[in-house]
């Protein structure tokens, strides 16, 4: 008798391998399609949002707003660069062969973007700390928990084929999961 689909849940919650076994799997048909696609599809320039899902365009909309904003925090975020240098990954699937390298690839791309993150805040924690009139353990805390929420974004919205903008492989067009190989 199969175990309840709540014991699953469960095992995913408490080892991040599980999960990440669980989100391979949840992944690979998308993957496969795209590696797919990738064989026939010319890859298109490199272009970039900077950090995704708004949060660039969000910061510059209401630095160009409210000028004290700006003067205080910049015209931009301050991890931008981690944004694209994940872009240059996620533009041409870092450059995987396979279904399951591109799989790894991304997983990657997403752990570099996390470290990034939080190493700019270790990084600038004593001049941010002066600036923002916080401590630099409340500056390398705030890095990590948006460190940490990103790497979630990413991971959830990120995946190959979803039609997204920012998705992983978003250099080549026509990727659609509803096309993917079948494995046997």
């Amino acid at each position: 008798m199969p175990a309840p689909k709540w014991i699953a849940a469960a095992m995913c919650l408490t080892s991040p391998v599980a999960a990440q076994d669980l989100m391979r799997g949840v992944e690979m048909p998308a993957h496969r399609a795209l590696m797919a696609v990738k064989e026939d599809a010319p890859l298109t320039g490199f272009e970039t949002d900077g950090c995704s899902g708004g949060l660039s365009s969000s910061w510059r909309l209401v630095a160009d707003t409210f000028p004290k904003f700006s003067a205080l925090y910049e015209a931009h975020p301050p991890w931008e660069n981690c944004c694209i240098t994940h872009d240059r990954a996620y533009h041409n699937a870092a450059g995987a062969q396979n279904a399951e390298d591109s799989f790894d690839a991304r997983l990657a791309a997403d752990d570099a973007l996390r470290a990034c993150v939080k190493s700019h805040g270790e990084d600038h924690a004593q001049d941010y700390a002066v600036r923002y009139d916080m401590t630099p353990d409340q500056i390398r805390s705030v890095h990590s928990i948006t460190a940490e929420a990103m790497f979630m974004a990413v991971r959830f919205g990120g995946g190959p084929c979803s039609g997204l903008p920012w998705r992983w492989g978003f250099g080549y067009s026509g990727c659609t999961i509803f096309s993917a190989p079948v494995r046997e």
